[in-house]
């Protein structure tokens, strides 16, 4: 970067060199240097200085002095297009500097002709104040060697003296600048010591006299005024600075040379630090006077929640830090806190989306456009929305074109629509004569005369001039409240040096103990030296300011006019109004649910009196009956929880809502260990007995006792009934609110539902949840597994393990109705077999369909073996008539035949199947069907034997 830096100037010079050299091109010969001078060239080197003979147009020289001399004359010439050096009859030379402290006379005054620096030629005229003698030489010259000819004079008193003394007052006041706030308090101030000074009861043996020089609002400025009113004489017994970097400057540094501040202009709250700025005092109250008032007036109108928005200087910070204080002690919260530095968008969007609805903005006038262009921008304005803002704005700030935004005067008049003011008062506002004899009104028209009909919004702190009126009228009190004090001491007013702390602490505590009537009210100080007054509160109506009240913050007196306007109907709320709204059970929905589970019920009593009046019957007994009803009293219990479930807030009191919550918990755990226990025990006992394959003959000779049974369900009762037990002890359940998600209403109102829900909950409810549903959830796994694991055991002492629960009552209710009839043997020992494809319920009935079908065919079967014993009984007959009886004879001694017919003479009639195909299609269990059926009588479903039917199943 060096290198590159190099070579750009290497480039440049021969370009800044060549129309040096060039005069056609027009310029400026190079001129000599003063005596005891010399000459700094800007841009050259010594080689191009020897060199060059004519400058160019526009190019600046400066003279430099060698030694203590000083250049007197002009410093700077510039080359002129004309070919000559500005400024040229005027010399300027070097010349050495005489000492400055024969510039100041203490008790005295000092004229430098000519003015300016004390150097060789100047002449010093030295004076005294009235009463004073000067002692020495009225004259001093400034000779070449820079010394002067005369030793300094001093001023001595004259106690011979009798009239009136003077008291110096050292002031600055900002003429120009940022706030020029002097134009109208310097001819204020000045009425206002014309006015003490002729008047005989307030300091009669002294006359007050203002020394004051512009500081244009400007510390730096200010910083060498400062310096030129302590070191110059004469000493000045009190400093008036305005503007409030100007008075932080002064009222720090004035402690050094014990001299009193009394400001009549400066706001920033930082000046209240009475150890930083021990001895500073102020008309114009701290722009903290302004918070009394707004907490007031926030808790006239019930708003407990505001939000700020600042511009970031010191005096908004100070002041927002006061005011976060004040409302914090009136118990209001501030729930935004937003800044900016020259662009408020961002922060007036935060302030939107936060639903900031009080706002109070702190920030210069061009700042507050800027502020409000974004305001209506972001529709940060009307009905639901109320601004505070600084009253020291003009009045018609908002209508000022400002190029800095691109807002019209229309948006801008909308947006800041109805916002408030709060200013101090600075002008008494009712008709009395204060100390100086004189009304507000009256004061308003000398000021008028004493600016020449100057336009007073073209003036600068004209609304300030009362205070720098009443500023001066303060000290003068104080003043003339320390005389006798001080003369007690053998003290005197005029004997103030800068090193005497006694004279200054009796104006402190005259100053600190003020208290009168002045133009701009009542002038008292509080412990900080700040001004106590009454603030102006103003609203905009219809485009222009109306006066709505006063409020005195020493006396905590609001004075309410009663005409304040509101778009709405009353001032807005401070925030969204949410309005807390209990969601119940829907009644329609509980009274349904309530039907189905009064239904579920009821057909729990109906199946436990089924089984209980049933009990006798072989299919129910081996069902395990007692289990079967504990399973229902369970499942009432668990519909019955339905009721405590659907009871709220609607239908109880908050107070008795933890008893609901007990209600709802016991059902809902004992009536599951009731219903699924029971189910649960014959699946585990199934399992335990039968599905160990080398333990499975022995198993089947085992007889499963009922105390067994009862037993696993009680002891799953008492592990619920302890953990249940142990959670209501340790964390019982209670009523709990739960908010939900705000909801907007249909209706254009600046409100937002708040629905809320009561449950039932305790402070651990999701560890103790977690422990009843892993123990519940566990159970259930395993009552799945050990369904599978038995899906294919068959047992008749537990007959319906694979069909728990309700499905038992099905399977009875079914069997009597298909079979007509029940079994009522006993069976007292434990029956097992297992079939790997035909024991489900599903074959079963297949199997029974395919009975009945077979029984319906061995009946035709056996009317067609009938039919065909008929025949044969006829044919034989038949034949035994026509047999010739010599065969008789012949045959006579044969043996008889046998009973048996002629397997030939048993075949049916030309167009009947042969019967002996018919054992073929038959199942073997009806091959032999004359043993199963007598052959005089034909075979019907009622003729079978109950023993019989199960062979069909075989």
């Amino acid at each position: 970067m060096a290198r590159l830096l190099f070579l750009i100037i290497l480039y440049s010079l021969p370009s800044l060199v060549e129309p040096i050299h060039n005069s056609s091109a027009g310029g400026c010969a190079i001129i000599r240097p003063p005596r005891d001078g010399g000459i700094r060239y800007r841009g050259l080197t010594q080689e191009q200085i020897r060199s060059v003979q004519i400058l160019p147009v526009d190019y600046e020289i400066e003279y430099i002095c060698r030694g203590n001399r000083v250049i007197v004359g002009p410093k700077v010439r510039k080359c002129l297009p004309n070919g000559t050096w500005t400024d040229m009859m005027q010399h300027s030379r070097c010349l050495l500097l005489c000492p400055r402290v024969w510039t100041s006379l203490e008790n005295g005054r000092v004229t430098v002709k000519p003015p300016g620096p004390p150097v060789e030629g100047t002449v010093l005229h030295y004076s005294c104040h009235a009463g004073f003698i000067l002692e020495g030489r009225n004259i001093s010259h400034c000779t070449k060697l820079g010394k002067w000819d005369a030793p300094k004079p001093t001023c001595l008193y004259d106690r011979n003296y009798t009239g009136k003394k003077k008291l110096y007052i050292g002031a600055l006041f900002p003429m120009s600048g940022g706030w020029p706030g002097g134009q109208a308090c310097m001819p204020s101030a000045q009425m206002a010591l014309d006015l003490v000074n002729n008047r005989s009861d307030i300091l009669p043996d002294y006359e007050l006299e203002l020394i004051h020089y512009d500081s244009m609002c400007d510390p730096g400025e200010a910083t060498k005024l400062l310096y030129d009113l302590l070191y110059t004489e004469p000493i000045k017994i009190v400093l008036m600075p305005g503007c409030s970097g100007v008075s932080t400057l002064v009222a720090e540094a004035a402690r050094m040379w014990n001299l009193i501040v009394l400001s009549y202009g400066s706001s920033s709250p930082a000046l209240s630090n009475r150890q930083r700025f021990p001895t500073f005092f102020r008309t114009h109250p701290s722009a903290t006077l302004h918070n009394p008032t707004r907490v007031q007036l926030f808790q006239k109108w019930k708003w407990t929640r505001i939000a700020t928005i600042q511009q970031t200087t010191e005096v908004f910070t100070s002041t927002l830090d006061d005011l976060e204080q004040r409302v914090k002690e009136a118990g209001i919260e501030i729930s935004v806190r937003q800044s900016f530095l020259t662009d408020p968008a961002v922060a007036v969007k935060n302030l939107k989306r936060q639903d900031a609805r009080i706002i109070v903005g702190l920030f210069y006038e061009t700042e507050a456009r800027k502020v409000f262009c974004e305001v209506f921008k972001e529709k940060l304005y009307g009905k639901k929305y109320v601004w505070f803002l600084i009253g020291w704005y003009a009045d018609n700030w908002f209508k000022i074109k400002d190029p800095a935004i691109n807002c019209t005067v229309e948006n801008m008049t909308e947006a800041v629509e109805g916002h408030v003011t709060t200013e101090i008062v600075m002008l008494n506002p009712e008709t009395v004569r204060g100390v100086s004899n004189m009304t507000s009104q009256e004061f308003l028209a000398a000021l008028m005369s004493r600016l020449g009909g100057k336009n007073p919004e073209e003036t600068g702190g004209f609304q300030e001039a009362p205070l720098a009126y009443d500023a001066v009228w303060a000290l003068a009190l104080a003043l003339n409240k320390t005389v006798a004090p001080l003369k007690a001491k053998g003290r005197r007013l005029e004997d103030f040096n800068y090193n005497n702390h006694d004279i200054t602490s009796e104006i402190y505590r005259a100053l600190n103990t003020s208290s009168f009537e002045g133009v701009s009210g009542q002038v008292v100080f509080d412990a900080q030296g700040s001004r106590m007054a009454m603030t102006l509160i103003e609203q905009l109506q219809g485009g222009s300011y109306k006066k709505i009240g006063y409020y005195d913050s020493s006396q905590k007196n609001l004075s309410w006019f009663g005409n304040d306007v509101w778009i709405g109907a009353g001032p807005p709320a401070d925030r969204t109004v949410v309005i807390e709204e209990y969601r119940f059970l829907s009644q329609k929905l509980f009274a349904a649910v309530s039907v189905f589970a009064g239904l579920g019920i009821l057909l729990g009593i109906v199946c436990l009196t089924f089984n209980i009046y049933n009990g006798n019957v072989r299919y129910i007994q081996n069902s395990q009956p007692y289990l079967n009803n504990m399973t229902a009293v369970g499942c009432m219990m668990a519909l019955a929880a339905v009721f405590p479930l659907g009871i709220d807030g609607h239908h109880v009191h908050r107070s008795q809502f933890p008893v609901v919550c007990q209600f709802r918990l016991w059902l809902l755990g004992l009536g599951f260990s009731l219903a699924y226990g029971s189910m649960f025990t014959k699946i585990w006992w199934v399992h335990t007995l039968f599905t160990k394959k080398d333990e499975k003959k022995e198993k089947k000779k085992q007889h499963l006792e009922p105390w067994k049974l009862y037993a696993t369900v009680g002891v799953l009762l008492a592990i619920d009934f302890l953990s249940l037990m142990i959670w209501q002890i340790v964390d019982p359940l209670h009523i709990t609110v739960e908010k939900f998600t705000k909801e907007a209403p249909k209706e254009d109102l600046d409100v937002l539902i708040q629905p809320l829900l009561e449950h039932c909950s305790s402070e651990k409810m999701n560890t103790w949840l977690g422990v009843v549903y892993g123990y519940k959830g566990l159970l259930l796994l395993l009552g799945i597994f050990l369904a599978y694991e038995t899906k294919s055991v068959s047992t008749e002492k537990i007959n319906d393990h694979r069909a728990v629960g309700m499905a038992i009552y099905n399977v009875a209710m079914r069997r009597l109705i298909t079979r007509g009839e029940w079994q009522s043997e006993q069976q007292d020992t434990l029956k097992t077999g297992s079939s790997t494809n035909n024991n489900d319920e599903e074959k079963s009935r297949q199997l029974e369909r395919e009975n009945r079908e077979l029984q319906k065919i061995i009946q035709e079967k056996e009317e067609r073996v009938s039919a065909l014993r008929n025949q044969l009984a006829e044919r034989q007959a038949l034949r035994n008539r026509r047999r010739p009886s010599t065969g008789q004879n012949q045959n006579h001694n044969a043996p008889l035949p046998s009973s048996q017919p002629d397997p030939k003479s048993l075949l049916p009639p030309p167009g009947y199947p042969n019967p002996t195909t018919d054992n073929h299609s038959l199942p073997p269990s009806f091959s032999n069907s004359s043993n199963l059926y007598p052959a005089d009588s034909k075979m019907s479903r009622n003729h079978c034997h109950n023993s019989q039917i199960p062979l069909l199943y075989k």
